[in-house]
C-alpha cells in the first residue's frame, strides 16, 4: 500500500507578496471566487478602518506627548520646590549661626572686662574678630542664597505657567479626541468584527501577504477592483484585454504587473 505523501509547509516569511503566493492561493477551503471576495471585504473593512484613524489624526499621539511633558514639567516643578526648601534651611542654620557669633561675641567682650594681662586680651580680641569674620560669611551666605531663591521662585512660576498652559491644551484635545471616538466607536466596532470574521477565513501565508502589500503601499490598498473598465484601482496603469476576462471569471487570481496587487472583479462592490 502506498504511503501518502505528507505536504511540507515552508515557513511564512514576513516580506510575502501576492506573486510569491500565486501558485498556492487555490489550496484553501474556499473556492477562488470565495477567496477573492473575502479578501475584497477585508480590504473594504480596513480601509474604511483607516478612514476612521485619519480622522481621528494625530489626536491620540499628541495627547500622549502632552501627558508626558506635563509629568516632567511637574517633575521638574517638584525638583525646584526641592532646591528652595534646601535653601530656606540654609538661611535658617546660617541665621542660627549668626545667633551663636553674637553670644559669643557678647560672652568674650564681657571678660574683656576682668583680663589679667595683655596676652590673654590680645586672644579674646582675636577671637571676637574671628566671630565676626564668621558672622559676616553666614550673612553673607544668607543674602546669596535669598537671591537664589527668588531665581528659583521665578522659574517655578514660569514651569508653572507651562504646565498651566500644556493641561488647558490636553483638556482640549482629550475632548476633542472623546468626541471623535464617540461618534465612531460604535462603527469601528462592527468593521472591527467584519474584519475579524473575514482574516478568520483566510490562510496565514495569503494574510501575510496582504499585511505587507498594504504597509508598502501608500494607499493601504492590497486588493482592489477594476477601475474605469480597464485600469487598476491602485496604481491605475491599464490592463491587458486578457487579464480582463481572467478577472471576470473569478476563477483566478490576477495580480497587477506594475503594482503587485490583487485584481478584483467590479461586481465585488
Amino acid at each position: 500500500m502506498a504511503k501518502k505523501t505528507k505536504k511540507i509547509e515552508t515557513p511564512i516569511d514576513q516580506r510575502e507578496t501576492f506573486v510569491s503566493i500565486q501558485k498556492s492561493f487555490a489550496d484553501s477551503d474556499l473556492s477562488v471566487s470565495e477567496k477573492l471576495a473575502t479578501l475584497y471585504a477585508l480590504q473594504q473593512a480596513d480601509t474604511a478602518i483607516d478612514k476612521i484613524l485619519q480622522l481621528r489624526g494625530e489626536l491620540p499621539v499628541e495627547v500622549e506627548n502632552l501627558e508626558t511633558e506635563i509629568a516632567e514639567l511637574k517633575a521638574k516643578a517638584a525638583r525646584i520646590a526641592e532646591i528652595i526648601e534646601e535653601y530656606t534651611k540654609s538661611i535658617t542654620e546660617n541665621k542660627h549661626n549668626i545667633t551663636e557669633c553674637d553670644a559669643q561675641i557678647e560672652k568674650y567682650k564681657s571678660q574683656l572686662e576682668n583680663i589679667a594681662n595683655s596676652r590673654e586680651y590680645d586672644s579674646l580680641n582675636k577671637e571676637i574678630e574671628n566671630q565676626g569674620y564668621v558672622r559676616q560669611i553666614a550673612e553673607k551666605n544668607i543674602y546669596e542664597t535669598k537671591e537664589c531663591i527668588l531665581e528659583k521662585k521665578a522659574e517655578l512660576e514660569t514651569v508653572k505657567e507651562k504646565i498651566s498652559v500644556k493641561t488647558d491644551d490636553l483638556k482640549a484635545k482629550k475632548e476633542e479626541l472623546e468626541t471623535i471616538v464617540e461618534s465612531t466607536s460604535k462603527e469601528e466596532e462592527k468593521l472591527r468584527a467584519n474584519r475579524e470574521t473575514c482574516a478568520a477565513k483566510i490562510d496565514a501565508r495569503t494574510m501575510s501577504a496582504y499585511d505587507h502589500i498594504r504597509k508598502s503601499s501608500n494607499n493601504r490598498l492590497a486588493v482592489v477592483s477594476v477601475f474605469n473598465n480597464n485600469a487598476c484601482g491602485g496604481c491605475f496603469n491599464t490592463i491587458a484585454p486578457q487579464k480582463l476576462i481572467d478577472i471576470a471569471s473569478n476563477r483566478k487570481m490576477i495580480i497587477c504587473e506594475y503594482c503587485g496587487r490583487i485584481l478584483v472583479n467590479p461586481d465585488f462592490e
